[in-house]
């Protein structure tokens, strides 16, 4: 392999070969080891290059644009399971692109998005086969159909196959010429607008996003020695946080262990799980998860001693929250995570509120024509250099805004506000797709939710705002309660916010629900938010 980086399916090969008797993935009562995996994923290499599917040109990106793809794609509109692994897997066997496809989007949402990235196939559970069946009179381009049985007895689409009958019956695909120059493509999840592909070399995928370093021969080395990684991902994989949870296990030789329940996150079933199976390490996506958690292990006990690490990312961890995990689970290690589809890991936080930064961070000033100092009082953009991505699929005017070359450097700039503090750590403030203007003072609606949740009555919040004559938007938070607490009076819940936040931070009006609406992988619906603010929900 080529010194500027490595390729999963290349890595997963070399694995596989020095410890095949190994689980790999354990899902619903299925163990597959390393062996199993790699020839099902060199069968499904064999069904997409016998439909036709390949690379197109020279991966090397001076070959092409940067927002363009040299690869067929695939797209995985999946529940999580061992299919969706090996769909990413088998994709880049065959010298394609796996795309992740959010199972949540209705005909409309998954319409652009397979004809955006130009999908040549998807592979599918049957209970999507009736939102797929909608759209596939619209997108030609789509050649291959691969259905995966749920249990739910839908019948295949017409042209369709059976996923597992076609790997029954496909001879296997030895993968040759893996490259480093393939890439990896992550889909955002369309928070702020239109999802968007992100395009990363695989090397640099590995390097930035997961940390994997050292010659091929050192990674398969150290892979056949580290025999205790057992890691769960408990988000969608259809979001990058989870896959790369799993991805990072796979290229470390560790198994990925998913809890029976597929279809959304049950604390009770991700505990049991980890019980059951000594599960080392638990991804999750910040409080949306880990209170659920905390109120499980608090009815009922599990024997969670062999698991070390907790790893979070896409939304607040908040201090309190990490606190009771590390009461609760003695000598739990955290890495709370800061980072995105386009820059990959940023920063890592433990039990602190504050973020560490990688060498590769940096700090740009409002107008993004600086580098920020650290202590410099300014709120400024999180930025990445280095190994960062090529751009956004098909779209080079976004490929130019979200990666702009500053004093000769090509940054990545996701969105998120930050400051730099003195001693160099990361204050992190928002997103700054989701700020609100309130009489000329911009808040950050994560902070005032952070301040909310911490609330001993107040098991959730999203913040958001309404229109207002006097100030142009004030804030609405959206609470929910923990069980069987009693709901405080506003002006309470506004004298709790005084004690962390200014004046103007603190929420004009609440609005209490039963359930904050989020993503199966925890993020916020702030479109619902904005509905129930002006009370039109």
């Amino acid at each position: 392999m080529a010194d500027d980086g490595h390729n999963v399916a290349a890595l997963h090969e070399a694995i596989a070969a020095v410890v095949p008797d190994r689980e790999c993935v354990v899902a619903g009562g299925r163990r597959l080891t390393w062996r199993q995996v790699a020839d099902r994923t060199r069968r499904l290499a064999g069904v997409l290059a016998d439909a036709g599917l390949d690379l197109r040109r020279d991966p090397d990106p001076g070959a092409g644009d940067p927002w363009e793809s040299p690869h067929d794609h695939v797209a995985l509109y999946l529940h999580n399971g061992p299919e969706y692994l090996e769909g990413m897997l088998g994709a880049w066997k065959a010298r394609c692109a796996a795309i992740n496809v959010n199972y949540r989007y209705v005909a409309g949402e998954l319409a652009y998005v397979l004809r955006d990235s130009g999908a040549a196939a998807v592979v599918y559970h049957a209970s999507f086969a009736p939102t797929l069946a909608e759209v596939l009179p619209d997108l030609p381009a789509v050649r291959l159909l691969l259905q995966v049985d749920d249990g739910t007895g839908i019948a295949l689409l017409p042209g369709a196959i059976d996923y597992e009958q076609a790997l029954a019956t496909a001879p296997p695909l030895v993968p040759e010429a893996l490259a480093a120059d393939d890439r990896y493509i992550l889909y955002t999840g369309g928070t702020t607008g239109m999802p968007k592909g992100v395009l990363w070399r695989q090397g640099d995928f590995l390097a930035t996003c997961l940390g994997v370093r050292g010659t091929h021969a050192e990674i398969v080395e150290a892979a056949a020695r580290r025999s205790g990684l057992r890691t769960l991902p408990a988000a969608p994989f259809m979001h990058g946080a989870a896959h790369w949870n799993a991805i990072s296990a796979l290229v470390s030789g560790g198994t990925v262990v998913l809890p029976d329940q597929p279809t959304r996150f049950d604390a009770a079933d991700v505990l049991a799980t980890c019980e059951r199976e000594r599960v080392s390490a638990l991804q999750i996506v910040g409080d949306p998860f880990a209170r659920p958690l905390l109120e499980e292990m608090g009815a009922r006990p599990y024997d969670l001693s062999h698991l070390r690490f907790l790893l979070s990312g896409g939304a607040v961890l908040s201090a309190p929250v990490k606190a009771r995990l590390m009461e609760r689970i003695p000598g739990l290690r955290i890495v709370d995570v800061l980072g995105s589809s386009e820059t990959g890991r940023q920063a890592v936080g433990g039990a602190e509120p504050t973020f560490r930064p990688g060498d590769d961070a940096a700090v740009l000033s409002g107008d993004r024509r600086r580098r920020l100092s650290p202590g410099d009082d300014e709120v400024g953009w999180l930025a990445q250099v280095g190994r960062v991505p090529l751009g956004y699929l098909g779209d080079p005017a976004k490929t130019a805004a979200t990666f702009p070359v500053i004093d000769g450097v090509r940054h990545a700039v996701a969105g998120d506000r930050v400051r730099l503090l003195a001693d160099g750590s990361i204050e992190l403030l928002g997103r700054d797709s989701v700020t609100i203007n309130t009489g000329g003072e911009k808040v950050f609606a994560e902070e005032v939710e952070q301040v909310l949740t911490a609330h001993p009555a107040i098991a959730d919040a999203i913040v958001a705002s309404r229109p207002s004559e006097r100030w142009g938007q004030e804030i609405v938070a959206i609470v929910a309660l923990r069980r069987d607490a009693e709901a405080p009076a506003d002006d309470a819940l506004r004298a709790h916010c005084h004690t962390s936040l200014a004046g103007y931070k603190v929420p004009k009006a609440f609005r209490w629900v039963d359930r904050v609406v989020r993503s199966p992988a925890g993020k916020p619906d702030y479109a619902w938010a904005r509905a129930v603010a002006a009370g039109d929900a």
